[in-house]
């Protein structure tokens, strides 16, 4: 056991250092911004829209896919999220935007059946135009965003890491996402509204 966490953290800690070497340019923000609706399809063949959840509060947006290790890490993690904030009207939505061309693996086949080892009761959607991504500026594998309805607009409360610890949930001591969730429901200001997303780079086609 000890032998498996000690390579995990090795590769995490690659996937990391080849994350921010690839990526020279100045960091995007994304807080304030607002994004639209959108629709995308599920796991499961239908197609699931923000429009279709009523009397929501928000969303929690997640980008991720199945390659990258440092996504890997997040599971078990997302399905206490989604347990946890749906009831409060706060739903998670799972998205893969990674581009196929560059790693075929990312295949709706192979998302339907990381969905069944898994068992995720939340939504793994497939954005093969990179469409949705592109609208939130997301940037890495996983990267979360909280939206928040206001004025009849989705706006981003947080962006960034969902913790601060994805080798050891044991040891994470800012759990950013839930954070923010916490003090948007209590009615208050999200105190640390941006985070550096770790992880694979989404590369977009041009």
């Amino acid at each position: 056991m000890k032998r498996f966490v000690y390579f995990t953290s090795i590769i995490v800690s690659f996937c990391c250092l080849t994350a921010f070497s690839g990526n020279k340019s100045q960091p995007v923000s994304h807080t304030g911004n607002v994004v639209s609706d959108f629709t995308l399809q599920n796991v499961n063949g239908k197609m699931v829209s923000t429009k279709d959840y009523k009397d929501v509060k928000g969303f929690v947006v997640i980008f991720s896919c199945i390659h990258c290790p440092f996504g890997k890490l997040y599971h078990e993690r997302l399905i206490r999220l989604n347990a946890k904030y749906s009831k409060l009207h706060v739903p998670l939505l799972l998205v893969n935007s990674t581009d196929t061309a560059m790693f075929a693996e990312e295949s709706m086949k192979n998302m339907v059946a990381l969905v069944k080892e898994k068992k995720y009761d939340f939504p793994f959607l497939f954005d093969p135009s990179q469409k949705v991504a592109k609208d939130f500026k997301a940037e890495k594998t996983p990267h979360a965003f909280v939206i928040w309805k206001e004025k009849n607009k989705w706006v981003i409360k947080y962006s960034g890491a969902i913790d601060d610890n994805g080798a050891h949930p044991e040891w994470v001591k800012k759990p950013y996402v839930a954070n923010a969730l916490d003090e948007l429901l209590a009615g208050k200001k999200v105190s640390i509204e941006e985070g550096q997303s770790i992880g694979c780079t989404i590369h977009y086609r041009k």
